[in-house]
């Protein structure tokens, strides 16, 4: 009888919810409305004219700049003004000069001595931040490569960034002017650009922009048909997509059952793509896909909701570290999955106290309808472990306020069941410049997530590491076999004001790291 009565209980979890699919909603802007143009990156022996100056500095020493017009006088007077400001060419600091030969500004830019890649592409970032307003083309050199070089380019690209398109009282259009890239080898440096930093770029952005458009724009439907439009005719890439009946067939109900509140309906996307001799096994990119999260019946204050559009982060950083993959033809098999629901407190909506089933046929007591995250996560990890068999799971979600009140926005959260996994994770995060602070995951957790009635409960009571009950959560239904790792980014998906290489408003956080994590093989 018990058996019979939870069969009944899941299958009204599971009922069709008011299938009535809506579009982007009445009075969108149309999808076509993109953000002002940037400036143009480009590589060339010399600097045009008229061109504001930019000398990426790496001490106090002026360095030799080939194909920049600078006399003896000028140079004379740059280095007395590096002098009289004590400036050092630390990373992070600038010096602004103006009156000084044909340039109508000089900006000298620290990297710091014997900089890093990121380190060049956080002077890139912190040039054009402080050109925003400057009008005219500009010229960037400095004591480097071709390939410091291109990551410099790379930083200015980032830095640039901005989402503006649904602006139009008094909107001011930003500087256009081109900026260009002065050295001995422009061919070299722009090659290397095009080949690694450009595609990076492209999935930062994709990412950004996902998780900065409001939720009548993108909603599980056209995440999926924004991103098929990125990767349209990109070599290596195979796309599946799951909607809401063909989910329900395999038995996928906590991924169904979140999304069942809203007319828009769930989809699981999933995006492989396999780089010339890359391995057979694929590594899988889970994100959380959550286009909109009101908390369901378990409802959020209001104060702050609208910042959830962006909890879908997760998901869209998957997409872009996988765009960045495909677009530079990286040698890796990675499998992106994006979870994608709404969560909406409509009639049909799941219930506190419900009991859900995924795919495995494993149980849930949903005691919290605002612990969705979790629930869409579970679902997704069971079917690529089915369906594409991969060497490494890791999940990325902005899961826990827990994990904010622990970390701040200086770290993502890292719980891994694998060591090997959390040590590349751990150095991807420093190399890309998006890092990492490992939490614990301890064997007691199981037991505050026990359910009396199903086999485990989304939310504990009363008061704990809700960071770490989480992550236990989700590696519940991964095989612990799998190598698997989940990211809590619930601090640092979006940034209240803009640094060198992350604009204010949506990072895009993870993109970069997963990118170099897939690059850096076993």
């Amino acid at each position: 009888m018990k058996s019979l009565l939870l069969s009944a209980c899941l299958s009204l979890t599971l009922a069709p919810a008011a299938m009535a699919q809506t579009t982007a909603g009445s009075g969108v802007v149309p999808a076509t409305v993109g953000n002002s143009a940037e400036r143009a990156i480009g590589f060339a022996p010399n600097a045009p004219a008229g061109a504001a100056l930019v000398i990426v500095m790496t001490d106090a020493a002026l360095p030799p700049l080939d194909g920049i017009a600078l006399g003896a006088a000028e140079r004379t007077a740059i280095t007395a003004a590096i002098a009289a400001a004590s400036f050092d060419g630390k990373a992070g600091t600038t010096l602004s000069l103006r009156g000084i030969g044909a340039y109508p500004r000089i900006l000298l830019v620290g990297a710091g001595a014997a900089p890093s890649s990121l380190a060049l592409a956080e002077a890139g970032g912190k040039a054009a931040q402080e050109l925003k307003s400057d009008a005219q083309p500009v010229a960037i050199a400095g004591a480097f490569g071709d390939v410091s070089a291109a990551d410099v380019a790379y930083g200015f690209a980032l830095g640039q960034y901005r989402f503006d398109r649904y602006k139009t009282v008094d909107k001011k259009a930003p500087p256009t002017g081109a900026v260009t890239f002065v050295g001995a080898n422009p061919s070299g440096a722009e090659t290397a650009f095009a080949n690694r930093w450009k595609p990076l770029v492209e999935g930062v952005r994709l990412s950004r922009d996902l998780a900065n458009e409001p939720a009548n724009v993108i909603y599980p439907e056209s995440f999926v048909a924004r991103v098929r439009e990125t990767l349209a005719g990109t070599p290596g890439v195979s796309i599946e997509v799951l909607d809401e009946a063909a989910m329900r067939k395999l038995g996928m109900g906590t991924l169904v059952g979140v999304g069942q509140g809203s007319p828009r309906g769930s989809r699981l996307l999933l995006i492989r793509y396999r780089g010339a001799g890359s391995p057979d096994a694929p590594t899988a990119f889970v994100g959380k896909g959550i286009t909109f999260d009101s908390g369901g019946l378990s409802l959020k204050p209001g104060a702050g909701m609208g910042n959830m559009k962006g909890d879908m982060s997760g998901a869209a950083s998957v997409m872009g570290a996988v765009v960045s993959l495909a677009k530079s033809r990286a040698p890796v098999h990675v499998v992106g999955v994006a979870a994608l629901a709404e969560n909406m407190p409509d009639g049909n909506a799941q219930r506190p106290g419900d009991v859900t089933r995924t795919m495995s046929g494993k149980t849930i007591e949903m005691v919290n309808a605002d612990a969705e995250g979790r629930l869409v996560l579970a679902d997704a990890n069971e079917y690529v472990a089915k369906a594409y068999r991969p060497k490494a799971i890791v999940n990325i979600a902005t899961l826990t306020g827990a994990v904010v009140g622990a970390l701040d926005n200086s770290y993502a959260g890292l719980f891994a069941r694998d060591e090997a996994l959390a040590a590349r994770l751990i150095a991807a995060g420093t190399a890309s410049g998006e890092e990492l602070w490992r939490l614990p995951l301890h064997k007691d957790y199981a037991e505050r997530m026990k359910s009396d009635i199903a086999d485990i409960r989304n939310s504990a009571t009363g008061q704990g590491p809700g960071a770490s009950l989480g992550a236990h959560f989700i590696g519940f239904f991964v095989d612990e076999a799998t190598p698997w790792a989940h990211l809590d980014i619930a601090g640092v998906n979006r940034s209240e004001k803009a640094t060198s290489l992350v604009p204010k408003g949506m990072t895009g956080f993870g993109v970069r790291l997963l990118d170099q994590l897939a690059r850096s093989g076993e």
